[in-house]
């Protein structure tokens, strides 16, 4: 009987010390890991909400950009890392969504890490060359299908979003072309632009958009349910006759599984003050990055979104025999 009242009491006394340090949390540095180099959109964003974030916790942010292998090998050190609150992940829907499909990974994206928070998307924008003479995009997945001996499309490598686009126009045209690897968005725009590749899949930020309001490419929807503030002249996907044809470059703060609920809402209320800053705000947008809904920028609303994205494309990674290059 004595051994159990002091197994109870040390049961109590941990759980009172967890508690006490959720409560204190946080008293030192925070590491958030990011899954590409400095400098890139991820990384970007990552320090403009954490900046902010500083703030309200009261501790810095030290970022570790740890790239490779598709942000997986970030993934790994997120996944492995103690559950305190100390070590985060900041990553896009690749890392912590596709990569389970695309990798043989040593950890699972389902069930290992706690959602924090969606802190911004940006849509994909459906593109082609000009002299491709549909008018809507549902000409241009009639065109496409039609032309599908003669058709290339762009993309920025197996298993990326540019790559799962076409492979969902694709499906949608029930036809298959030929893909075309690029090492980044720039020298791809660029052949759209020369003629040398007929239709692409971009973010909206960087040289995409400049390049279709200039009319050197056809820019023929955005792939979401709502315009771009930025680009208003654009129609949505739904708009252009292809409801739900929606694909998002979403990015998100990640714990390991085991952080405690206290901690994981601490962080949550920090990311979604950054969020509501006027200044953070105007920057994301400088970024073309939109900010989500502040029913989606909770941890249930990005597990919501999680299952949602894996249930809708590692059927169609894995059907087409995607392997990391």
């Amino acid at each position: 009987m004595k051994q159990l009242t002091t197994l109870v009491a040390l049961i109590a006394l941990g759980a009172t010390s967890m508690s006490a340090a959720a409560q204190s949390y946080p008293s030192r540095p925070i590491t958030l890991i990011i899954p590409f180099t400095p400098g890139g959109p991820v990384d970007t964003v990552a320090r403009v909400v954490t900046d902010h974030m500083r703030g309200t916790l009261g501790q810095p942010f030290v970022i570790e950009n740890v790239s490779g292998a598709g942000g997986s090998i970030a993934g790994g050190r997120v996944a492995r890392a103690a559950p305190n609150g100390y070590t985060l992940g900041h990553g896009d829907i690749g890392t912590y969504v596709l990569n389970g499909a695309v990798y043989q990974l040593p950890y699972d994206l389902m069930t290992d890490f706690e959602p924090v928070g969606l802190v911004a998307s940006s849509p994909l924008l459906v593109l082609a060359k000009n002299s491709v003479p549909a008018k809507d995009l549902k000409e241009l997945i009639a065109w496409l299908k039609s032309n599908r001996d003669k058709v290339s499309q762009g993309h920025l490598g197996n298993g990326t979003l540019a790559h799962l686009c076409g492979l969902y126009m694709q499906k949608t045209a029930a036809a298959q072309w030929t893909f075309v690897p690029y090492r980044g968005a720039a020298p791809a725009l660029q052949d759209l632009v020369a003629g040398q590749i007929d239709v692409m899949c971009a973010a909206p930020g960087g040289a995409a958009l400049p390049l279709a309001r200039g009319g050197q490419i056809k820019a023929y929807a955005v792939m979401a349910g709502a315009r771009l503030p930025s680009a208003g002249e654009i129609p949505t996907a739904d708009e252009a006759g292809l409801p739900d044809f929606h694909l998002s470059f979403w990015q998100a703060l990640w714990a390991p599984t085991g952080t405690p609920k206290e901690i994981i809402a601490k962080l949550n209320s920090a990311a979604t003050a950054a969020l509501a800053d006027t200044a953070v705000r105007s920057r994301l947008a400088e970024l073309a990055q939109g900010i989500p809904q502040r029913e989606q920028q909770t941890p249930e609303a990005l597990n919501a979104l999680r299952t949602a994205e894996a249930e809708k494309w590692w059927p169609i990674i894995k059907a087409a025999g995607i392997k990391p290059e």
